[in-house]
């Protein structure tokens, strides 16, 4: 089952002529994208924190979760001029920023008591940050053609113990998102919940066979030696290796919450994966805008090295995040990102409702059979009458 390229209603680029100070100026938005890594960098680096003053490092979060559910429209088409090069050093830089926040934390909690508020608060902000931002970046990379810069998108994601995502969601979600085949698509009534506790085992199991499966045997037993080859294997050895380096460096704090912020990134990769194709079912054999969910929202945008452009990315999935378009096609979120968390954590009711509301109009998913019989009996009243014979 193979992806075919989306059509969009939209123009597939902007033609205005490139120059250095629009290119800086477009640039300039996406570094929306450092917002959570640099707080999480500013909470690691002045800790231990006195009494609450580490209470302020929530405050960033909070309005960029605000700024999100306010956030305008943003459509416009990337233009074919536009220079790579300071697009993949924020990559870089964002890469930097993950590892080091990672290792700082670690640091930080080496001076810690257990029972701290900065224990709790580095859970919270730096997983924040390893899920908004590690994740996401790892995510632009994994699908990048070149092999060095997908190593590079592995090393994020054991950051976060989830180094299986590459595996499963270049090969198994993108081919099958979607079909009842794919663990990573939500089901139409299915609650986050329920998502959660069927997609994280499913998603494992599924990169697991992945991998068997390339290396010549799917019921390959664990002592085969084939094993060392596969890319599931190496990727739990290397991210528990990583975690065992930090819990021996900085003490067993250290490394139990590495492992809780992980958990809280992982799980914040689900919350995103959960809308972003919430009740899809596809018949075609390609996938087509109508698949994925997106937003419209410009903080999203920007902030999210263009993840809510979703549509266009299953159409060209090794696409610059500074060149994914916008899809009239597509179904949209009733939020930005970042403002969909409380929606579907908080309200997940509303939130499927909304999500209906949205589906049913569009005549997709659930709906498709029956907006296909809505089109089709306009069209069986309309067809002539074969004319009757006349009398000689």
């Amino acid at each position: 089952m193979t992806s075919h390229p989306a059509q969009t209603a939209q123009p597939a680029i902007d033609a205005t002529p490139m120059t250095a100070l629009r290119a800086a100026r477009i640039w300039s938005r996406h570094l929306l994208a450092l917002a959570f890594p640099l707080n999480a960098l500013a909470f690691v680096l002045t800790g231990p924190h006195e009494g609450a003053t580490g209470l302020l490092f929530l405050l960033p979060m909070i309005v960029c979760g605000y700024l999100d559910s306010k956030a305008p429209p943003e459509r416009r088409a990337p233009s074919p001029d536009m220079p790579a090069w300071p697009f993949n050093l924020l990559l870089l830089v964002l890469i930097v920023l993950q590892v080091a926040n990672v290792v700082l934390l670690a640091n930080m909690l080496s001076q810690q008591q257990w029972a701290s508020l900065d224990t709790l608060l580095g859970i919270l902000i730096v997983g924040a940050s390893s899920g908004y931002s590690g994740i996401v970046v790892a995510h632009e990379l994994i699908h990048r053609p070149r092999w060095g810069t997908r190593q590079l998108g592995r090393l994020l994601l054991s950051t976060v113990m989830y180094e299986h995502f590459y595996t499963e969601h270049v090969r198994g979600h993108h081919v099958r998102v979607g079909t009842p085949q794919d663990p990573a698509t939500a089901r139409f009534g299915e609650t986050f919940g329920q998502f959660y506790v069927r997609t994280v085992p499913a998603q494992f199991r599924s990169a697991w066979r992945l991998e068997t499966a390339r290396l010549g045997d799917i019921d390959m037993p664990l002592y085969d030696l084939r094993l060392l080859r596969s890319r599931v294997v190496q990727g739990v050895v290397f991210e528990v290796g990583f975690a065992a380096a930090l819990g021996a460096l900085f003490g067993p704090l250290a490394l139990t919450v590495h492992l809780l912020q992980a958990l809280w990134a992982s799980r914040a990769l689900e919350v995103v994966n959960y809308f972003e194709h919430w009740g899809i079912t596809r018949t075609s054999r390609g996938v087509e805008p109508q698949h994925s969910w997106d937003t419209e929202s410009w903080f999203t945008y920007y902030a999210l090295t263009g993840l809510s452009r979703h549509a266009d990315h299953h159409a060209f999935a090794s696409r610059p995040y500074e060149q994914l378009r916008t899809s009239d096609e597509s179904p949209k979120l009733p939020r930005g990102y970042l403002a969909m968390f409380p929606l579907v954590l908080g309200r997940n009711g509303r939130f499927q409702k909304l999500a209906t509301a949205e589906l049913k109009k569009r005549g997709i998913g659930p709906f498709a059979e029956q907006a296909e019989q809505a089109e089709q009996a306009p069209q069986a009243e309309q067809a002539p009458q074969a004319p009757q014979a006349q009398a000689s």
